[in-house]
């Protein structure tokens, strides 16, 4: 299972990733679009573990923001280990204290994250799919790039684990 602290973004941004994603599968490349029931929304996570308490998040995070009204710009595309698709974030010295806090936060408060997301070893991304098909990728990447760049406004943020059905609203 897996929990994270997502940054939601503007509506026409979401739009145009809910595109890509639409256009994707319909390539036959599997997207966030059909993970879950579709429950995904495009997002940047800026923590992640395999369980993540509401509760005791929002309140190590009480008044920080999180992000809203910050922007961020989608610059390029990347693939992790095991085929995991993804548009880069181009790091703004804003995001990357923002993404600072939010761990000394959630450290202070004894709540553990994945080591891949604390400041220092972060990657921030929009994932794409979770599993591109290798003969796939090209194309895939070709979609991608195709709609680069992407210039959004951080709207909302939430501790979401769509396995388990939370999704608590932090922020906006």
């Amino acid at each position: 299972m897996v929990a994270a602290l997502e940054l939601y973004l503007d509506v026409h941004a979401t739009r145009r990733l809910r595109t890509l994603w639409h256009a994707l599968e319909a390539e036959g490349i599997p997207t966030l679009a059909s993970l879950h029931s579709e429950k995904h929304r495009p997002h940047v996570s800026l923590a992640a573990a395999a369980r993540l308490e509401p509760e005791p998040v929002a309140a190590a995070l009480a008044g920080l923001g999180l992000g809203v009204g910050l922007t961020v710009d989608l610059d390029f595309v990347g693939q992790f280990v095991g085929r995991v698709l993804w548009l880069g974030v181009t790091p703004s010295a804003e995001l990357l204290s923002m993404h600072r806090e939010v761990h000394e936060r959630l450290s202070a408060a004894g709540i553990e994250v994945w080591d891949h997301y604390r400041p220092g070893r972060w990657v921030p991304h929009c994932t794409v799919s979770l599993r591109v098909p290798n003969p796939l990728l090209a194309p895939a990447l070709r979609r991608c790039l195709e709609i680069l760049p992407v210039h959004a406004t951080v709207t909302a943020a939430s501790v979401t684990d769509h396995a388990n059905d939370i999704t608590h609203s932090l922020a906006g």
